[in-house]
C-alpha cells in the first residue's frame, strides 16, 4: 500500500445534488421544496424559536420571579484554599487568585470562612464574610475590602 492507491471507502463520496435542472433529473419544477409556503420561497429564514405559527415555547411558559439587572456576582474562595496555596506574609489579591486559578475571570471576589487559617496573610478582596474576617484577624493577618 502507498499514497497512490489510497481511496475513500465505497459510498463515502457522492456527486452534489443539482436541483431545478429539469424534470428528467427527478428534481425539477419545485426542486425538492414541495408546494407553496414560506419554506418554498427563496430567502426564507425562520426566527430562532419559531414553531410554524404555534405559540413558541418561550411565550407559552409563564414568567416566574424577578430578575435584578443590577445584581453583582461574586467569585467565592474559602480560607482553607488560601491557606494551603500561599505562604505566610503574602499579599493575596484578586489578580493573584485568578493567576492561581482559584477564582474565575469575571466579577468580584468574596472570601468565605470554610476551614482554618494559621498563617499571617494580607488578603484584599471585594467582600468578606464576617467569620472569615474574624479568622484572618485572629491569625494575625488583615482583611482589606476593595471597592
Amino acid at each position: 500500500m502507498n499514497l497512490s492507491n489510497l481511496r475513500p471507502p465505497k459510498g463515502m463520496k457522492h456527486a452534489k445534488k443539482r436541483v431545478g435542472r429539469g424534470q428528467g433529473s427527478g428534481n425539477g419544477k419545485t426542486a425538492g421544496r414541495g408546494h407553496k409556503g414560506a419554506k418554498s420561497r427563496s430567502g426564507f429564514k425562520h426566527k430562532r424559536g419559531f414553531e410554524g405559527g404555534q405559540m413558541p415555547l418561550h411565550r407559552r411558559v409563564p414568567k416566574r420571579g424577578f430578575h435584578n439587572p443590577f445584581r453583582v456576582e461574586y467569585q467565592v474562595v474559602n480560607l482553607d484554599t488560601i491557606a494551603e496555596r500561599f505562604d505566610a506574609g503574602t499579599e493575596v489579591t484578586p489578580e493573584l487568585l485568578r493567576e492561581y486559578g482559584l477564582v474565575g475571570r469575571t466579577g468580584g471576589v468574596k472570601v468565605l470562612a470554610r476551614g482554618d487559617i494559621t498563617k499571617t496573610l494580607t488578603i484584599r478582596a471585594h467582600k468578606f464574610s464576617d467569620k472569615a474576617a474574624e479568622k484572618i484577624a485572629a491569625a494575625g493577618g488583615t482583611a482589606e475590602v476593595l471597592t
